[in-house]
């Protein structure tokens, strides 16, 4: 099952650049790594992201990431949260999440 992380530009730079990565902010604030599934990834981008140009959508195969922990978030919901640094040989596939209107453009989610 594939997973998404959504990084602005500078964060994606990191990633490449440095092989991992803490995360996001947030990622540090909390502790983990936060992703989101095929299920609530435009919702995450929409209220954490609204109006953000340059941002790049990651997908992660989940099966076999460890340690990754399911936990309620939003309204109860599920959600997968990494505990180590998030590594660049971790991603199945990065793509651009481009800006049109007020709204990104999401590619196939599979």
């Amino acid at each position: 099952m594939l997973i998404y992380k959504i990084f602005r530009a500078d964060e994606w730079a990191t990633l490449q650049a440095d092989g991992d990565t803490v995360g996001a902010p947030i990622d540090v604030t909390d502790g983990y790594i936060h992703f989101s599934t095929a299920e609530t990834v435009v919702e995450t981008t929409t209220k954490y992201f609204a109006g953000i140009e340059g941002l790049v959508l990651l997908a992660i195969e989940a099966d076999g990431l460890e340690p990754l922990k399911w936990e309620p978030a939003r309204e109860g919901v599920l959600f997968p949260h990494l505990y180590r640094k998030l590594r660049m040989d971790d991603v199945v596939w990065a793509k651009p999440l481009p800006l049109v209107g007020d709204s990104h453009q999401f590619p196939d989610l599979t």
